[in-house]
Order: C-alpha cells, then sequence, then structure tokens
C-alpha cells in the first residue's frame, strides 16, 4: 500500500532533500518503521525513546489531524496522504 509523506525542510536533510516521498505502512506506526528502514535517524527525530510520537510535530492524514483520531495507530489506505508538520511556537 503506498502512502505519498510530505516531509517538512527541517527534516529533508534525512530524507536525501526529498520533500515528498511514497512509503508503505497500515498505520503511522508502520509508515515510520517503514521510514526509519529508507532514511536511518528519521524516527528518532519524530518519536521519543519509548516509541511515542513527540508533542511538537504534527501528523495529519488527509488533512486530518491524528491526535483526534487514533494517534500512532491511525489507520492509513492506499493513496493516503500524510503530512508532517513541526510545530511552530513564538511570542
Amino acid at each position: 500500500m503506498a502512502v505519498t509523506v510530505l516531509v517538512p525542510t527541517t527534516l529533508q536533510n534525512l530524507t536525501n532533500n526529498q520533500a515528498t516521498l511514497e512509503s508503505n505502512g497500515s498505520t503511522i506506526a508502520e509508515l515510520l518503521d517503514s521510514l526509519e528502514q529508507s532514511f536511518p535517524g528519521i524516527k528518532s527525530r519524530l518519536c521519543d525513546d519509548e516509541g511515542k510520537l513527540r508533542r511538537f510535530v504534527n501528523f495529519y492524514v488527509d488533512s486530518e489531524d491524528i491526535r483526534y483520531l487514533d494517534g500512532i495507530n491511525t489507520t492509513l489506505k492506499d493513496g493516503d496522504e500524510v503530512s508532517i508538520v513541526p510545530a511552530v511556537a513564538g511570542g
């Protein structure tokens, strides 16, 4: 199952400067494992030592925030678009 992943500029150094990737996984968790196999080191930037998504990184599946779906267990289907969006803070 092919899923399109939109990678933010801050992580593109880990993806050979690719902003858009095709990857596989039936859940966000599986997608992260697949990305890690192709681009070693990317998962540690997105997940903590316990495998939980970092607070300052947001994931969207077809524009739906996974925090309001099933989080890291959100189901993916062929053709879905997953956006990785770093949180922005300021004052």
